[in-house]
């Protein structure tokens, strides 16, 4: 069933959760928080937003989420994880804490923090395979903050964009060929924030991969 205005859910137990909504509903979806398993059944999609991985796998244990997103996962649901929710997205993850989970789904071994502290955030643009060579296209504008990347991507994995060799300068690059962003099914994942640029096209395509589901 293809659904025109899909119900598109941000889990808002931490993080940009108003930065999501506002981004999603400028793409035409109708756009919820979540925090009640009710409402999460009630989605056609979910956005698990950017902020920290470890308070939000505790979160939905404490608020009983976490065995119905799984469930809700393996049934087809469309999510997009945001940084933090690209860490809870992947099967297996390096760095992380003794206890921490994930609720996986994506067949992908994601490095916590790879990109280093707080003070090491920064903007770039970056070549984003189904937005940049669609149409006018053109490089997204992404924004990394304590930012993970994908260290291995299996083979049902669809890598969507990478760290250039080099900046806008031309200086060579530390992090260059890292996977910052990747799809399997329905399953959508970016190291780092759209909601934050002011580029939403990386929430439209989320939109679009909810409707046609």
């Amino acid at each position: 069933m293809v659904v025109t205005t899909p119900t598109i859910g941000v889990l808002a137990l931490q993080g940009d959760v108003r930065e999501h909504l506002s981004a999603l509903e400028s793409v035409q979806a109708r756009a919820v928080s979540v925090r009640r398993p009710a409402e999460l059944e009630a989605v056609d999609g979910l956005v698990i937003p950017g902020g920290e991985s470890t308070t939000i796998d505790k979160l939905l244990r404490i608020f009983e989420l976490r065995d119905l997103l799984q469930a809700r996962i393996k049934e087809g649901l469309p999510v997009y994880g945001s940084c933090a929710g690209m860490i809870l997205l992947a099967d297996r993850i390096l760095d992380g804490t003794a206890d921490q989970q994930t609720v996986g789904g994506m067949d992908v071994v994601v490095r916590r923090n790879a990109f280093g502290r707080q003070v090491d955030s920064f903007e770039t643009d970056l070549d984003f395979v189904g937005i940049s060579d669609v149409g006018s296209g053109g490089p997204v504008r992404t924004a990394f903050i304590r930012a993970p990347w994908i260290e291995e991507a299996g083979r049902d994995v669809e890598v969507l964009a990478r760290i250039p060799a080099v900046d806008t300068q031309g200086r060579p690059v530390a992090a260059a060929g890292r996977i910052v962003a990747a799809r399997q099914g329905p399953l959508l994942a970016t190291a780092f924030h759209p909601e934050i640029t002011g580029d939403t096209r990386v929430h439209g395509l989320f939109v679009g991969m909810v409707a046609g589901a």
